[in-house]
């Protein structure tokens, strides 16, 4: 009788544990959306302008070679 007890106040306890577990406050609010601006397409004009430069010095430095 007395594994009988200890069962039913185990099972108890676990349904009270799984409902206090699922009760969890709901998902936040969409944080508001960063504007892109200008500063993107710096950073693009500034990274195509690097690229240019490397591709031109190593033009330059394929002609001193004489490749």
């Amino acid at each position: 009788m007395k594994t009988l007890i200890y069962i039913f106040i185990a099972i108890v306890f676990l349904l009270a544990l799984s409902i206090i577990v699922v009760a969890q406050p709901g998902l936040p609010a969409n944080p508001s959306q960063a504007p892109i601006d200008g500063g993107l397409g710096l950073l693009a004009a500034a990274g195509g302008g690097y690229a240019l430069k490397k591709l031109r010095d190593r033009k330059k430095r394929q002609e001193e070679s004489g490749l």
